[in-house]
């Protein structure tokens, strides 16, 4: 049994035995442009670690490198995410410095939420 995960152009390769890996790896390198990285240590923000004949998934990585693009790295938890009592408005404040750096950073927050639910509300 051998299962491929792809994305894009990365890719995840695993079989039940390394003669069928290695066959598909030199099947796959016969017909695509590509390198085996090895061992499975990152892939798309998780951590990968393998502990007791298992995988260990992690994002905290991938949500530290969050905190520190957004300058967020010195703050401290709070209670709530929500500033209490604050009042928005469309025709007060200034605007976003860099939009472009705003949107970077909701997309890498909703992919963080999708993996992570129980942390969506604060997100």
């Amino acid at each position: 049994m051998a299962y491929l995960l792809l994305y894009v152009d990365d890719i995840i390769l695993t079989a039940s035995d390394s003669v069928l890996l290695k066959k598909l790896i030199d099947t796959l390198k016969a017909e695509f442009a590509m390198t085996d990285l090895g061992v499975l240590h990152h892939f798309l923000g998780l951590k990968v670690e393998h502990k007791n004949g298992g995988l260990f998934l992690s994002q905290s990585s991938y949500a530290a490198d969050i905190l520190a693009r957004a300058n967020m790295t010195t703050f401290k938890p709070c209670s709530t995410p929500v500033e209490i009592g604050s009042k928005l408005s469309a025709s007060s404040g200034s605007p976003a410095v860099d939009g472009t750096l705003y949107r970077s950073l909701a997309g890498a927050l909703q992919y963080l939420t999708i993996t992570r639910p129980e942390i969506s509300y604060a997100v």
